[in-house]
Formats: C-alpha cells, structure tokens, sequence
C-alpha cells in the first residue's frame, strides 16, 4: 500500500541484512516516522508498546526478533529465553505464538551455526506469505462486497462498518478487514466505511481513518456507541471486522467492543463479517468465551488521550475525573453465534466448527 504516494510495508529488512525497519504506529496520524529494531529486546519493546501491532504484524516482528536473538547467540538456551521474552508481550492474539514456533522449528535440529541463516528465512517467508494470504482475503471478501451492491439499487452505495485497525498497518501489506474494501474500491464500486474510533487507543480513528484517506476510499469516523444505532436507521449493508484469535468453535476475540457491534448487527439484521488468515485460527483451543486469555492494558489509556494541539504539536492530557481509578481490557471475546461468516484466504464459510473445517479439511485428523 501507499503513504504519499510511496508503497510501503510496514516491516522490512535492512540493507545490513539483520536488522529490520518498522513504521512507527504510535506516531500517526500525525507524524509518519519509522523505527530500526536490532535485537529481540527491541522487537519486545515494539510489541508491547504498539510501535507495531495487529495480530498478523506482531506475529512478523516476533519473528525477526528471534532471529536476531539467535544471530547473538544459537544456542537452545538463547533460543527458549527469546521466545519466552517475545510470547509474553501480547497474550491475546495467537498469530505471536505461532510465528515463533514456525521460526523455533526451522531451526530447533540445525546445528548452531546455521540456525540464524535458517531463522532470517523463516521470518521473511512468513512476511512474503502474509502479503499474499491477506490478497487472497480481500479477494474472498470482494465477492461479499459484489453482492450486498448487488441487492441495492443501481449506484447505491454499499455502507460497510469496521471496528479498530485490520488493515495493512496491522499486516505486512494489504490487511484482513480492509483488503476487501480497497479491491472493491479499485474495482470501482460506490461504498463508504463508517469507522469506529476504537477507545481507548483510538486505532480507528487514528491508524484505519489513515488508511483509508491515503487510498481515496470514502470513510465517516463515529464514536463507538453509534454503530448500532447506524445499523437501525439502515445505514450499515454489513460489517466486517478483523481478529486476534479464532477458537475451533468459531468463537471470536476481537479489540475490546466487538462484541457489542456483533450483538447490535444480530438484532439488526446486518452481517457481521470476520476476515482472518489461517494462523490466527488456534485449533487447541476448543471454545473461546472465558478461556481466551484477555489482556489487561494499562490504566493510562483510558486515562488519557494524546492529540495535536493547533500549533502543530502533540500533546498528552488528562480526560478522567482526577484519583479515578480505570480497567483497560483490551479485548472482548464474540461467540460464534453472532458472526455470519469467516473471510480467509481459502474462501467465505459459516462461523462454526463445521465451517472451518469445509476450508481446513487437514485438521478434521487432529
């Protein structure tokens, strides 16, 4: 994708061939700025700051920072603190995990000279294979798209609301939620976004209205509380939403306020959409709703807010009634119940056990 007319990812390796370059996301929409990363402390600090977040790019950055953990030191124990290190930093999104341990079995059996070679390839696979999963989503979630337009009078446009960030800022290129969107927007297609701000980290407002201007796609940011009552004035077609982890029920965990937009499509008669790849699906967990371990994020976030002050410059404030105290989770958890369908880069099923299987057959033997 583009910023200013420059394509971008949003990590990329170093001409050093060892460190690698992040887009600062904490920075916009105010100021673009990138970070370099050189080692797994700083992949770690990355991660857990949201200098890089969404599930897929988290997943990207840990891998890196193992490889350089072992481009440091091979040996097994450097191999089990890093990994260790890096899976703490987000409990939630499964997409970490998996990175690592796709990144850990490349190199588990080589002999320690080799293992950083081997693991600077995995991680740079696992990116080229992000790009072209998430293609493949937006081309399942066109097909979505074509046909809500194709119920609609002749030029009407298709109303499509979002919730937090599962474009290509939370993804190495191209997004989850949003790669529909720019297909259909290139496509031609007449639509708008309405794009929840997301509290507390407002990735919504912030990082999603971002991209969305950057590309032309016409986009309206509402607060939290107006989706449903959007979706009774008839002024949403569908919903499509990204996800941090899927249970093998179909069971959802989302940014925190998922759960409250599913509820309102179910009452409303609108379908709710979840666009994943296949590594954010965790197959060893059976249900989601109380098992899915939920991140509880600082209070500061709710707290207070940080925005650009008329002279240019950026500023943190205060929001809350002073001595307050505030609970940050940062996640809720969507039953499969009140998701319409999955959108992954081997197509479009029902939101339930049987539904992934239809697209993962191999997993029917575990």
């Amino acid at each position: 994708m583009k910023i200013g007319g420059t394509p971008y990812r949003t990590i990329w390796p170093n001409a050093d061939g060892w460190s690698v370059t992040v887009i600062d996301q904490t920075a916009l929409p105010h100021r673009f700025e990138t970070m370099t990363l050189q080692s797994a402390e700083d992949c770690a600090q990355a991660i857990r700051a949201m200098v890089v977040r969404g599930a897929p790019l988290i997943g990207a950055t840990a891998a890196y920072g193992l490889a350089m953990a072992l481009r440091a030191d091979p040996s097994d124990a450097s191999l089990a603190a890093a990994s260790a290190l890096l899976a703490e930093t987000r409990p939630t999104a499964i997409n970490l995990r998996w990175a690592l341990g796709e990144v850990a079995a490349a190199v588990r059996d080589l002999p320690p000279s080799a293992r950083a070679a081997a693991a600077y390839a995995r991680a740079a696979k696992l990116c080229e294979d992000d790009v072209e999963t998430c293609r493949r989503i937006g081309e399942n979630g066109l097909k979505l798209i074509e046909a809500a337009a194709g119920v609609k009078e002749a030029g009407a446009t298709v109303n499509i609301l979002t919730h937090c960030n599962a474009g290509w800022l939370g993804c190495v290129d191209w997004g989850t939620a949003l790669a529909p969107i720019y297909m259909a927007h290139d496509k031609g297609l007449k639509l708008h976004v309405w794009v929840d701000e997301t509290r507390p980290r407002n990735q919504g407002a912030s990082l999603t209205a971002f991209e969305l201007g950057a590309h032309g796609v016409p986009h309206t940011i509402v607060a939290d509380n107006a989706g449903g009552h959007l979706m009774q004035a008839g002024l949403v077609d569908l919903c499509i939403v990204g996800t941090d982890r899927v249970t093998a029920n179909g069971d959802v965990a989302n940014k925190i306020g998922t759960y409250l937009k599913a509820l309102a499509a179910k009452d409303n008669g609108v379908p709710f959409h979840v666009a994943l790849p296949y590594s954010t699906i965790d197959w060893s967990m059976k249900a989601g709703v109380g098992a899915i371990p939920i991140e509880e994020r600082s209070a500061d976030e709710v707290l207070k807010m940080t925005g650009r002050l008329p002279d240019g410059s950026l500023a943190t404030v205060e929001i809350a009634a002073p001595g307050s105290p505030a609970a940050n989770p940062g996640f809720d958890v969507t039953p499969a119940r009140l998701v319409t369908g999955f959108i992954t880069e081997r197509g479009n099923a029902p939101a339930s056990e049987a539904g992934l299987l239809t697209l993962y057959p191999e997993r029917r033997a575990s």
